[in-house]
């Protein structure tokens, strides 16, 4: 097998994240963006010490598994990767992932794991409570497009108004945008010019209420008068024909040449920054930006296993208990675990979702949470409680290994690790397995149906020696 070399393979199945193995007459080569079952072509992109790497060129034929895509962008826009097949199927891919990696880790053991196979989503379609939407064009020189990046681009936009993860509403906000917005000029990321750069749109499952914001440059398109064509659209929108209710409009101004959705200025042109949404009996209010679970169905799903791994806190009726919830974003898991521990301290490093966090914990009335901004390494080294229990819900890179090391250091009983990445998560494992801990239970929780994306929670103990808890003594640099 060379690099340039044109190829045709079986791919024999996917590894996470969406790396199909494909098999050749000349060995095996990983090629993205394929399902197992098919039949590719394929060049060689990358050949290293004996791992080739390849990008896709043609189907040549599908899977047996596929049954079609009820979604017309299926292929040419990058955000989905199984929605040409059945439901149950990409449940087991996500399944046979999630137990291969951590496998790896957790077979060292002595103890015997438990994996609890997978929690489907309680929704497959119009899950999503968030979209961040792209304006560009869908070629060099097109019209305007609005919608999500094609597959393997960086400029390229496809309008995706059939977009079956994202309910009907979602689906009329963009249309409508797109329409009245055409002929304006869009964001180049590569000139660094033009005006239009993002639609976002949250909406509540609960509550339906929906959040819109407007995302340009400060750079003024000449053809339109901006304060009157901005509330003209607002004007408009407002007039559609949804099934839930718009409670604000925003325009946010970014200038940033990062291709990011954040604010230098943010206006509201409509009602309010935010809207309100309910978890498990709890109510949560979000801002544009606050980080929030994008399947409020499925959270509660993760949220419920996270809550039955961590057990009862409270055996004597009487919550004695100290609980850390690190990378605590807006405080869900601390309020859910607030009413059974005598106190919950949350440290989460964006300052805004922790403002939101005690506000929320405010609007729940529950008074024995703390939130403390700031980077989970530093604050560690300032809380005067210790804890009895951890709960980790880090971003998808896992633990800072001087933070896991600090974390170890505690020598806590019981420790609930839950992630978005399990190949992050398999190389804490082995941290954790090296310093005193091991696995009881493993389970993964679909959030993101169609798409690559899996959660996966994991119940760690601390080992135990002659009746007695093994003492774990860490180096911490």
């Amino acid at each position: 097998m060379k690099k340039g070399q044109i190829l045709t393979g079986i791919v024999e199945r996917v590894d996470f994240p969406g790396k199909g193995i494909v098999n050749t007459e000349e060995g095996q080569c990983t090629v993205k963006n394929v399902l197992p079952g098919q039949k590719v072509s394929f060049v060689v992109s990358k050949k290293r010490n004996g791992h080739a790497e390849g990008r896709l060129l043609k189907i040549e034929e599908n899977s047996p598994m596929e049954t079609g895509s009820p979604c017309s962008h299926f292929g040419e826009c990058g955000g989905c990767a199984y929605l040409s097949l059945p439901y149950e199927r990409q449940l087991q891919i996500k399944e046979e992932q999630v137990k291969k990696l951590l496998s790896g880790a957790l077979d060292k053991q002595e103890r015997a794991w438990k994996f609890e196979g997978i929690k489907p989503s309680p929704v497959c379609e119009g899950y999503r409570n968030k979209m961040e939407f792209s304006f560009g064009d869908s070629f060099k020189g097109g019209p305007l497009s609005l919608g999500m990046h094609k597959r393997g681009s960086f400029y390229d936009i496809v309008t995706v108004s059939g977009c079956k993860i994202v309910d009907s509403d979602y689906r009329r906000i963009l249309a409508f945008t797109r329409d009245y917005f055409d002929g304006a000029s869009f964001y180049h990321r590569l000139h660094h010019e033009g005006y239009l750069r993002h639609l976002l749109v949250r909406k509540a499952a609960k509550t339906g209420e929906i959040l819109i914001a407007l995302v340009t440059t400060s750079q003024i398109d000449p053809q339109i008068q901006e304060k009157e064509f901005l509330g003209t659209w607002k004007d408009k929108l407002l007039n559609l024909d949804l099934t839930g209710k718009i409670t604000g409009v925003l325009h946010i101004l970014n200038d940033s040449v990062a291709d990011v959705v954040q604010s230098d200025r943010t206006d509201i042109l409509y009602g309010k920054d935010y809207f309100y949404e309910e978890l498990l009996g709890l109510k949560f209010k979000i801002s544009v930006f606050s980080f929030f679970q994008t399947n409020s169905l499925g959270a509660e799903v993760l949220y419920e296993t996270a809550r039955d791994y961590i057990g009862k806190l409270d055996e004597e009726g009487k919550p004695d208990k100290v609980v850390y919830d690190l990378y605590s974003g807006t405080g869900t898991i601390s309020q859910l675990m607030a009413p059974v521990a005598r106190k919950v301290i949350g440290v989460e490093i964006v300052e805004e979702a922790v403002e939101a966090a005690k506000k929320n914990a405010e609007l729940n009335g529950l008074h024995n949470c703390e939130f403390i901004a700031g980077d989970v390494l530093k604050v560690l080294d300032v809380i005067e409680e210790k804890p009895d229990l951890i709960i980790l819900d880090p971003p998808r890179d896992g633990v800072h290994p001087k933070a896991l090391r600090k974390i170890i250091g505690y020598g806590v009983d019981k420790i609930v690790y839950i992630s978005c990445k399990p190949t992050s998560l398999a190389r804490d494992l082995e941290i954790f397995l090296e310093n005193g801990y091991e696995a009881e239970r493993v389970v993964a929780v679909d959030q993101f149906p169609w798409t690559s994306g899996i959660e996966t929670v994991v119940l760690l103990s601390r080992k135990k020696s002659e009746g007695k808890s093994a003492k774990i003594e860490i180096e911490i640099d």
